[in-house]
């Protein structure tokens, strides 16, 4: 009797300790929920305040000085800002054309997208060639030569009202397009990152032979003469131009109308010292260029730096930049429009962030920023959803309408101004309600998938931890009521509904107890479900 009463009384403390292990593991990982969830929600100071550089500055950063030998002004303390919350509250000032282009234009990766003089849209697409993590070297030598041009045409110049394809040029001639744009005398500048060249076409590509070329054929180089993946052309009313020389040297080199160097400024943020924030004159990316004629201004999109950076035209000197938590940290392209006081429209991108819990929440959209006061003033999408991957965007000089390049869906959109929007028939409306229905669906699906948070996979941590000690505790208890007792030493008391014969949860236990469940093969299931992928980096 003594016996039993003390193997009752060990019971009962075994329990109570295995009950007091289970609240503190709750405790903790709540507190650890609390403190991702408050990390989610902060958007770190990675950015210089709005002011320009004094001259000894700016010539440090030109000759490549690094930071540490600049005298760089005191950062402004990290503001906490809920983007979800924020990004709900924009405005969308913008339509979608879901009709737009016309079913028959085909299309590969478009990477870029311009407007002539009479207002066609021009594309620059890849027809069928992939940029992967195969396509070049380390060294950035292009590995698939063997392939040779691309046989189809992949310049295209679209009717702005319905999208028809109106003429088409460029076949048996480029590698792996990237950049286009058309200047005032409606020449088409384009280039190439397989090349590592830059091109000047005349209108149409007329003859498909370039009037100038740029650069050394399947030669990456940092020198005068040679470019390392270059992204992207802007061309001034006087017939100089400016190259981003992007991938690589991350630079912008100037030129005259006959293509001697004029300028060279900029320097690679990716090699070197690592910022906290990040400074002006130094790129991750210079992935696209706009320019400002008011202002005699030449802007970048700094890439991997999540902003625009904006220079004197005439000696390249920093004037300003323009970044917003909600763009997030990667921004593809943006383009100028006077509209409203002077606007960018800009495009950003998927994170590039690794791990289950990246540091900042984002949306792929359009956006439209004012230069005069650096604030968003709206945000569009396809049927007011997100983009996937936009890597260029055009708009027109009064703002009325935006077209967006996008590599994957392969495709070119169309926006118009609110204002000048057809209203839609009752019957389009409930379908496209419909479609944005399903497609809010599928994004969250895909969103689920692919960018889960460490908030979301630590809830459904601890309540796998709590339920599986749940589990054992009741086995315990189970087992003790199997031999007339309860854990806290009183004789336990048999209900009617016990005594059938059905599913009882002591008769999972044989007298060795029960089988270990095996947590390594779920486990690695789990970790296969939830592990973030990189977002696509080869544009």
């Amino acid at each position: 009797m003594s016996r039993s009463h003390n193997n009752e009384i060990n019971n009962s403390t075994r329990s109570i300790y295995i009950c007091y292990v289970i609240c503190i593991l709750w405790s903790y990982c709540c507190n650890l929920v609390a403190s991702v969830s408050v990390t989610e929600n902060q958007s770190a100071q990675r950015y210089l305040p709005n002011v320009a550089l004094g001259d000894e500055q700016l010539k440090q950063m030109i000759k490549g000085v690094g930071a540490a030998d600049a005298n760089w002004r005191q950062r402004a303390k990290p503001e906490v800002t809920d983007v979800k919350t924020e990004l709900a509250k924009l405005n969308t000032t913008y339509v979608y054309q879901n009709d737009w282009p016309a079913n028959d234009v085909k299309l590969g990766a478009v990477t870029a997208v311009s407007l002539d003089g009479a207002g066609h849209v021009v594309i620059f697409h890849r027809v069928d060639r992939i940029w992967n993590s195969i396509t070049f070297n380390n060294s950035h030598v292009y590995q698939e030569r063997n392939k040779g041009p691309i046989k189809q045409n992949t310049v295209l110049g679209l009717e702005p009202e319905t999208g028809k394809v109106l003429y088409e040029w460029g076949k048996n001639f480029f590698y792996m397009p990237h950049g286009l744009t058309i200047d005032p005398e409606e020449n088409v500048w384009v280039t190439d990152v397989a090349l590592h060249q830059v091109f000047k076409f005349p209108p149409r590509g007329v003859g498909g032979q370039p009037l100038l070329s740029l650069g050394t054929a399947f030669q990456p180089g940092a020198g005068k003469r040679k470019f390392c993946k270059p992204t992207a052309v802007a061309v001034l009313n006087n017939g100089d131009f400016f190259v981003a020389d992007g991938y690589c040297n991350s630079r912008i080199v100037k030129y005259s109308k006959e293509g001697e160097q004029i300028l060279v400024w900029g320097q690679n943020s990716f090699s070197g010292y690592s910022y906290d924030v990040s400074p002006v004159n130094f790129f991750a990316i210079p992935h696209a260029l706009t320019l400002v004629p008011e202002l005699e201004l030449l802007c970048a999109a700094d890439r991997e730096n999540g902003r625009v950076q904006c220079f004197y035209s005439n000696n390249g000197s920093f004037h300003s930049q323009y970044h917003n938590p909600l763009i997030g940290d990667r921004l593809f392209s943006m383009a100028y429009t006077p509209s409203a006081g002077g606007q960018l429209v800009i495009v950003n991108g998927p994170t590039g962030e690794l791990g289950i819990s990246p540091q900042h929440y984002n949306e792929v959209h359009g956006f439209v920023m004012s230069m005069r006061t650096s604030k968003l003033i709206s945000k569009f999408g396809p049927n007011n959803l997100e983009f996937q991957n936009p890597h260029d965007v055009a708009v027109t000089a009064d703002g009325n309408a935006i077209y967006v390049a996008e590599l994957n869906p392969m495709r070119i959109h169309k926006f118009v101004h609110k204002s000048l929007a057809k209203p839609m028939s009752l019957s389009v409306q409930k379908m496209n309600s419909g479609e944005s229905e399903t497609s809010v669906m599928t994004t969250s699906t895909s969103s689920t998938r692919h960018h889960p948070s460490g908030k979301a996979i630590l809830v459904a941590s601890l309540m796998l931890l709590f339920a599986g000690s749940t589990f054992v505790l009741a086995l315990i208890m189970a087992r003790r009521r199997k031999r007339g007792c309860l854990p806290f030493g009183t004789h336990s008391r048999r209900h009617a509904w016990e005594k059938s014969e059905g599913f009882k949860l002591g008769g999972l236990l044989d007298r060795n107890g029960f089988e270990k469940l095996d947590q390594n093969a779920s486990d690695e299931e789990q970790e296969q479900q939830e592990t973030t992928t990189l977002s696509q980096q080869y544009a």
